[in-house]
């Protein structure tokens, strides 16, 4: 499952950032969790692929959430000089997003790259793979 993970993670790094600055969610029904082996290898095989691309990690693992179960990584490298700009854009970016929703701000919502939403959806896809 690592294997197929990792290539999803690498993605969510935020464009210009040199690999820094990725995190991934997924929200799965728990049944569904269950029958992927559990939270905690879920949690294990995403922890495997951030390492393989040479993330420092911090996952989270949550059953029974409003969200069903919840898995989630996040590279905590320090980010170097040269990419600090395009971390910092990128997460500026999500913040206004969440708060034009929060807000409930007229006109569209800002572009944020990888909603949890689609997130799950290649989650569910990569996995599907793996098992065939």
């Amino acid at each position: 499952m690592a294997d197929a993970l990792a290539p999803l993670l690498a993605r969510t790094c935020p464009e210009n950032a040199g690999g820094y600055g990725g995190s991934n969610q997924v929200n799965l029904d728990d049944e569904e969790a269950v029958g992927l082996g559990g939270v905690e290898l879920i949690r294990a095989a995403m922890r495997k692929a951030a390492r393989q691309l040479g993330w420092k990690v911090t996952t989270i693992g949550w059953i029974g959430t409003r969200y069903g179960t919840m898995v989630a990584v996040q590279d905590t490298r320090d980010v170097p000089a040269e990419h600090k700009a395009a971390v910092d854009a990128a997460m500026n970016r999500r913040v206004r997003a969440v708060l034009h929703k929060v807000w409930g701000e007229p006109g569209p919502v800002p572009v944020q790259r990888g909603s949890v939403a689609l997130m799950t959806q290649e989650f569910r896809a990569a996995v599907a793979k793996t098992s065939a």
